[in-house]
């Protein structure tokens, strides 16, 4: 079994996502992507942050539908936080005897100019097969400022002009279509009352009237 790893808030996932997880196994030859909310993460502040229970029902809602996916909750069980390497030590263990590869670890291009900042960053990238998606954060600049996630420690150190190039570790790429959604625009859309309702799956979109979450009003 080829699983590939796909971590994030998830504050609320959406349809990029799904997207992206469907890139993965379609063209990468991918069984299995697990999508894995974090509990706390090391490089951002969540804005208008679900508690970590809704986040992973709302994962579970999104991928319900596809046998291909599934929603790991390590993370959230394990608590405090979440660092990339003990998931994939965790799930090496889990899955020992079952996988055919090494585990794909999916992320965008958004983060890459940062990953050496990750925990056991070298290790991580000879332990996993590193799976670089494109990503851009354009789409979160229209949201409020209460909205968007803040940068901590050496993550607020901003690369502009960083290209694939100056990436030193070795990946694969996905050609994922860039899609005009981002979690922060989702939140802020809703708490303003915007359109929202196709940006993300029936079940989430379902799940997030019912909570209120993100103060939703009826829609």
């Amino acid at each position: 079994m080829k699983i590939a790893v796909l971590g994030g808030s998830f504050n609320p996932v959406h349809i990029g996502h799904l997207v992206l997880a469907d890139c993965v196994c379609t063209e990468l030859g991918y069984d299995k992507v697990l999508f894995v909310p974090c509990f706390n993460p090391p490089h951002k502040e969540m804005a208008d942050a679900a508690s970590p229970s809704d986040r992973l029902e709302m994962v579970r809602q999104a991928v319900k539908g596809d046998s291909r996916f599934e929603a790991e909750d390590y993370e959230i069980k394990k608590g405090g936080t979440s660092y990339t390497w003990d998931t994939v030590c965790f799930l090496e263990e889990k899955y020992k005897g079952k996988l055919d590869d090494k585990i794909g670890l999916i992320f965008g291009f958004d983060l890459a100019s940062h990953f050496e900042n990750w925990k056991n960053s070298a290790e991580l990238a000879q332990k996993c097969q590193l799976i670089l998606a494109v990503r851009t954060d354009d789409y979160s600049k229209n949201a409020s400022a209460s909205s968007v996630n803040m940068a901590k420690g050496d993550f607020k150190t901003e690369k502009k002009d960083f290209t694939e190039s100056d990436f030193k570790f070795p990946y694969i790429k996905v050609h994922n279509p860039e899609l005009a959604v981002s979690s922060s625009d989702i939140r802020d859309r809703i708490s303003s009352g915007r359109a929202w309702r196709y940006l993300v799956s029936e079940g989430v979109f379902e799940y997030i009237k019912k909570k209120g979450l993100y103060g939703c009003k009826e829609c």
